[in-house]
């Protein structure tokens, strides 16, 4: 090959040979870039894809956390099962699919977001996005390991799997259920909906407790710390999740099957002190602002909304809407205003190496604390939320047996006649109890009460008259006598001899009416009759308090297993709460002069509660619920008995809980001094208000007033509070909590 004419230059040669082989190296070399670019951009994207698809599996996993306690709480009121339509919304298959439609799972952008972008023919390119991502049977399911008898569905029930039907190890313990008809309507609906009943227990034996010792979940909310003991049942169900099975053929990508517990935890409430309200801590509010004195709180402390206020120590502290902290108040030796400042919590972990002890339920991912509080409700009975039917549930346990106290008490006793509009006194009480069979008894249907202790307004069999008013008669042998007139008869037993029949031996059973006196022979059964009537008038009378006069009705429940035994009623095992309300939903009570407000006063009728300082004649605890100011007369539950077969504990008194808007001590006098000890909660419900605002309203659980209603100095309260861990420390009434959990349930962590 030639050069150029004008310039001399050497001959050379060019290789084909070199050049195309140059040339398709390159070419290689290039293809080969091109094709890891592809394949690194195809890693990328299911990378990418990989976290989109966590995402959204996270958003599910949350929206399922926040949905399920409202449906199993819905399944639980009259309406869950009145249409078919009501009832479907709660089934777990729409519970999902609201999920679903939460975590806006279907699409990586949201339709709104869309038109706000006003892009002309845009186009989405995300194969993460799918249709089927919006139905729930495209990629929940039951648990890998569904064996046993669950029905077809897209949840796995952990009711009565028991040996032969159990699921892998690392499932929670079953709960079980008996052969009765609410226990088989519980099982067979459990994998249908989320069902909380009391049919589910640890133990179907009569008097197993339906709640037991846990070990508290690995969280970052601090109602107790992880790994210690704490009382509560678990509900739980299992299901399985692929969110990309439905679409692999689009996508390529294979993701595994993961298995999920979901738990409802019914928690009693049992911290040393707790509110599902706004509570400040560490002050008086009517003790003239005083600090706390010689309080002693050794276990957690719950609040919906806390203010510490004080010098106060506190060993753990949590809350559902925040907190604050005055005048250097410290938890475990934390102060409160540095406990949320980035990495607070770590460097607490690391110099202390225990669980931080400030806590918010938000700070945990797939959990949620709903404290169950019905507030003025869970007094009275015949609030008229309370009186609805509830035969709709779907639950074999209706919500408001659930959670109102004043529902859940064996014995009732209420006020249904007073002597008239101005003149308040108690003329009739209704008295019930339960028979060993679960069967409620009126006895008698309605009592007469007359000078404050029941009596009988009609005389019974066998009376013959012996003297007029303020004659004497002679009895040879022993008999019965009754002092009265129609309307209001006075009874008792008596040995031989002289008696006077007039109102210094008797009393006056009718006011300004002539009475006579009567006899008859004394028989078993007549004595039987006359100590029942004796017990009855011992146990509950009426009477004024001496400070103001009030209204009052007193019980004694010291006197109730006696009284109980003479007529042939139930135990104090199972007769071990009541309720005093008054009736004025339909005995002509139900206007504003007898209906009490939310905040007590004069005007209403009050409780004496005396004869209770020994509580050991009720084997299985003792619990009163009253909607009325309540007056304790005397100390209360301060006798220990013999510990119970598998109590753990050198000491046992019988578990009492006492529930009233409000608490005063004394009765014929003033208390000068008030020792606490156990545990103290709040129905109050103020915690949705600006916690900044010196005068939001607080509650404040320590407060303590006398007989007159004036607070007593701070030098004058004691507390000593501590946490409930065993379930026999239970009282037969107490408040309810959820917790709800979803864990993964991994294979390699078994």
């Amino acid at each position: 090959m030639k050069t150029s004419p004008t310039k001399r230059w050497k001959s050379g040669f060019v290789s084909y040979v070199v050049v195309i082989s140059t040339g398709v190296v390159l070419t290689l070399l290039t293809v080969y870039a091109y094709r890891q670019a592809v394949r690194s951009r195809s890693v990328q994207a299911k990378a990418q894809l990989r976290v989109d698809y966590a995402e959204k599996q996270e958003a599910i996993l949350r929206s399922i956390v926040a949905i399920t306690p409202n449906r199993a709480i819905r399944a639980m009121r009259w309406d869950a099962n009145s249409s078919v339509a009501n009832a479907n919304s709660l089934r777990w298959e729409n519970v999902f699919a609201e999920s679903l439609t939460l975590a806006n799972a279907g699409t990586s952008i949201s339709p709104a977001l869309i038109n706000s972008l006003n892009i002309p023919s845009l186009r989405i390119s995300n194969t993460g996005d799918s249709a089927n991502l919006v139905a729930p049977a495209s990629i929940i399911g039951q648990t890998t390991h569904a064996n046993g008898n669950t029905p077809a569905g897209l949840i796995t029930s952990g009711l009565n799997r028991t040996a032969g039907n159990a699921l892998p190890i690392g499932y929670p313990t079953s709960l079980l259920t008996d052969g009765t008809a609410a226990g088989v309507t519980t099982l067979a609906r459990d994998s249908i909906y989320p069902i909380i009943s009391n049919n589910k227990r640890y133990s179907i034996a009569p008097t197993a407790s339906r709640f037991n010792q846990l070990k508290y979940p690995n969280i970052n909310f601090g109602y107790s710390n992880p790994g210690d003991d704490f009382v509560a049942k678990r509900n739980w169900w299992s299901f399985s999740m692929d969110i990309a099975d439905q679409d692999d053929a689009v996508t390529r990508l294979a993701i595994s099957r993961r298995n999920f517990v979901l738990s409802i935890y019914e928690i009693p409430s049992q911290l040393a002190l707790s509110a599902a309200s706004f509570m400040s801590m560490g002050r008086y509010e009517n003790a003239a602002g005083s600090a706390w004195q010689n309080v002693n709180i050794s276990g957690p402390v719950f609040a919906g909304r806390a203010e510490v206020d004080g010098t106060s120590a506190i060993t753990t502290l949590s809350s559902r809407r925040g907190m604050t902290e005055l005048n250097g108040a410290t938890v475990r030796g934390q102060a409160l205003t540095n406990a949320f400042a980035p990495g607070a919590r770590e460097a607490f972990l690391m110099n202390q190496g225990a669980f931080f002890p400030v806590s918010l339920a938000s700070e945990s991912g797939r959990a949620a604390f709903v404290p169950i509080n019905r507030g003025i409700e869970f007094f009275d009975r015949f609030h008229p939320e309370n009186l609805r039917d509830e035969t709709g549930a779907l639950s074999t346990t209706t919500w408001n047996n659930y959670t109102v106290g004043a529902m859940q008490a064996a014995m009732r006793l209420d006020i249904v006649g007073v002597v008239s509009a101005i003149d308040r006194t108690p003329t009739m009480l209704r008295f019930s109890y339960l028979l060993p069979n679960g069967e409620r008894v009126a006895v008698p249907k309605n009592i007469p009460i007359m000078n404050g202790r029941p009596v009988l307004t009609q005389l019974p069999p066998g009376f013959t008259k012996v003297a007029n008013e303020n004659q004497s008669f002679t009895f040879t042998t022993p008999v019965d006598i009754a002092y009265g007139m129609p309307g209001g008869y006075i009874i008792r037993s008596v040995p031989p001899g002289t008696i006077n029949f007039n109102n210094a031996t008797f009393g006056d059973p009718l006011f300004g009416v002539s009475k006579e006196g009567y006899s008859r022979p004394q028989t078993t059964q007549s004595v039987r009759d006359l100590q029942s009537l004796q017990n009855l008038q011992t146990t509950l009378a009426t009477r004024d308090l001496p400070s103001n006069g009030q209204k009052c009705v007193a019980i004694n429940p010291q006197r109730i297993g006696e009284y109980l035994a003479s007529i042939g009623g139930g135990s104090t095992a199972i007769n071990n709460s009541i309720v005093i309300n008054v009736d004025y939903s339909n005995t002509g009570l139900n206007d504003n002069n007898f209906i009490p407000s939310n905040q007590c006063t004069d005007n209403d009728y009050g409780v004496i509660l005396k004869e209770c300082t020994d509580m050991t004649s009720f084997p299985t605890g003792f619990s009163i619920v009253t909607n009325l100011r309540l007056y304790i007369g005397e100390d209360f539950n301060i006798v220990s008995m013999a510990p119970p077969v598998g109590y753990n504990k050198p000491e046992f008194f019988p578990p009492c809980s006492i529930f009233a808007p409000e608490k005063r001590f004394g009765v014929e006098q003033n208390t000068f001094r008030v020792e606490l000890e156990g545990q103290i909660g709040s129905l109050a419900a103020v915690d949705r208000v600006n916690a900044t605002d010196p005068n939001a309203p607080r509650v404040r659980p320590l407060d303590t007033k006398n007989r007159a209603g004036t607070p007593l100095p701070a030098g004058s309260i004691s507390a000593n509070l501590r946490a409930i861990t065993h379930p026999l420390d239970l009282p037969p009434i107490t408040m309810m909590n959820w917790l709800i959990l979803l864990e993964e349930r991994r294979n390699e962590f078994h």
